[in-house]
């Protein structure tokens, strides 16, 4: 693949060196604020409920439920909900585990270092925020930034199927060990769920599996790997498409 002047740079920032042979060079919008409630949705405070309730729901009435959802505890500490942003048709899906601090504080995923991180991972193969979208398994910040506990992501599931059902993408990428394992269900290692297809059942999607911009701040050793995914990225959606 030839790396552009830009994508370089960008390559750069994420700290990945690209070898460039001697002599030769490079060649050289997020979605609305959650609406006001609107008084005819009703509370959901069982999964069951959650289900009923957000099945066929449009995008504004997607995003107002999950801004009154009080199904579990998390609710409770919360500054606000964190739906989602990006393309609502886009072909890409990016899911992570949780908001953290930031998000929470902003209402918008992967807002700060990681996602500013993401950022430059997206531009390193051409793309933007607004062409693809950007989604968290909970769309509440647990508390401390601790680990999702299996029912806060059961509660949760069915507004990310809806999410997925509006938006209809091509593929899925899961952020990190801990989104790609409660979305496959699995206990695989990260390492050994990368570089692959994975054909999600429920989803009816193709996903394949990178790591989390906030673990690549802490493992800059790893980043090139993230790139090495971005490539099969490309590649794979590329395959999806033709």
């Amino acid at each position: 693949m030839a790396v552009t002047t830009k994508q370089h740079a960008y390559l750069q920032a994420m700290g990945i060196e690209v070898f460039i042979p001697q002599g030769s060079s490079p060649v050289g919008a997020p979605m609305a604020a959650v609406p006001a409630t609107p008084e005819s949705l009703p509370d959901i405070t069982t999964h069951t409920q959650i289900v009923a309730a957000t099945r066929d729901l449009n995008w504004e009435q997607l995003q107002s439920q999950v801004s009154i959802c009080t199904a579990c505890e998390l609710h409770t500490t919360r500054s606000q909900t964190v739906f989602g942003v990006g393309n609502p048709h886009a072909e890409i899906l990016f899911i992570g585990e949780a908001p953290g601090a930031e998000e929470d504080r902003q209402g918008e995923p992967f807002v700060g270092r990681a996602g500013q991180l993401l950022n430059e991972m997206l531009r390193a193969i051409k793309l933007q925020r607004t062409d693809v979208y950007i989604a968290n398994i909970l769309k509440c910040r647990p508390p401390n930034n601790r680990d999702p506990k299996p029912e806060e992501a059961l509660q949760c599931w069915p507004f990310l199927q809806q999410q997925i059902a509006l938006i209809q993408p091509k593929i899925v990428v899961a952020l990190g060990r801990i989104a790609a394992q409660r979305i496959l269900h699995t206990d695989t290692p990260l390492a050994r769920l990368r570089q692959q297809i994975h054909h999600h059942v429920q989803f009816n999607l193709p996903l394949i599996v990178t790591y989390h911009p906030a673990y690549l701040l802490r493992s800059p050793q790893d980043k090139r790997k993230a790139w090495e995914d971005l490539l099969f990225l490309q590649q794979s959606l590329r395959d999806i498409t033709k």
